[in-house]
C-alpha cells in the first residue's frame, strides 16, 4: 500500500511510513523470539544498511542476542546492484553452533545473499535464516527467500531508515521512494 504523502524534497515520497516500520519490527521481533525460544540468537548485520533496522530489531527480539556486523557492497554509490559482492567487514568471531540469522536492509537481486548464505554456511552454525526489513522478489536473479520478512515491495529505488543514496537519506525515519 503505497501513500502518496511526498518530504520537502520533492524526489522523495513515502513508501512506508515510520509508524508500519516501527509496527512491522515488533512483529517480526515476536515471530522470532517465538520460533527461537529462549534460545540465544545471534544476529548479524549487513553493513551499513541494516543498521538502524537490526539496532530496533534486537530489542523488539528480547532474551540473549548477540549482535555481529558483516560490511558488504554491491552498489558502489549508483541506484543498481552492480552483482558483485564485495566484503568490507568480516564478523569479529566465530558462529559455530550458533543459532544465526542474517539481518539485512533489502533483498533485490538475491545475489548478495546468496553469497552470504554461503559464505557462512562452512562456518558450521546451528542454524542460519534471513531476516529483510525490505523484498523485491520481482528483481530476483537467483532463487532465494528470506524467512522473516518485513515488507515486499516493487522494483522501485528506496532510501531512508538505513538505506542509502551516495550515503545520504540512511537517517530517514521511513522508507521513501528516490526518483531522480
Amino acid at each position: 500500500m503505497t501513500t502518496n504523502t511526498t518530504t520537502s524534497d520533492q524526489r522523495l515520497r513515502v513508501l512506508i511510513p515510520e509508524d508500519r516500520l516501527q509496527a512491522r519490527i515488533q512483529e517480526l521481533g515476536a515471530q522470532i523470539r517465538a520460533d527461537f525460544g529462549d534460545r540465544p540468537i545471534t544476529c548479524i548485520g549487513v553493513l551499513k544498511g541494516s543498521f538502524i533496522f537490526m539496532a530496533d530489531l534486537v530489542r523488539a527480539i528480547g532474551g540473549d542476542v548477540r549482535c555481529e556486523f558483516l560490511g558488504v557492497s554491491s552498489y558502489q554509490g549508483g541506484t543498481k546492484s552492480t552483482g558483485v559482492v564485495k566484503i568490507t567487514k568480516d564478523l569479529s568471531g566465530p558462529i559455530e553452533d550458533q543459532d544465526c540469522i542474517i539481518i539485512e536492509d533489502i533483498i533485490d537481486t538475491g545475489l548478495t545473499m546468496h553469497y552470504l548464505l554461503e559464505m557462512l554456511s562452512v562456518r558450521k552454525p546451528r542454524s542460519i535464516h534471513v531476516c529483510t526489513l525490505l523484498d523485491k522478489p520481482s528483481n530476483r536473479e537467483v532463487e532465494m527467500s528470506a524467512d522473516y520478512v518485513g515488507f515486499s515491495i516493487p522494483d522501485e529505488f528506496v532510501i531512508g531508515y538505513g538505506l542509502d543514496l551516495s550515503e545520504l537519506y540512511r537517517n530517514l525515519p521511513h522508507i521513501a521512494v528516490y526518483t531522480p
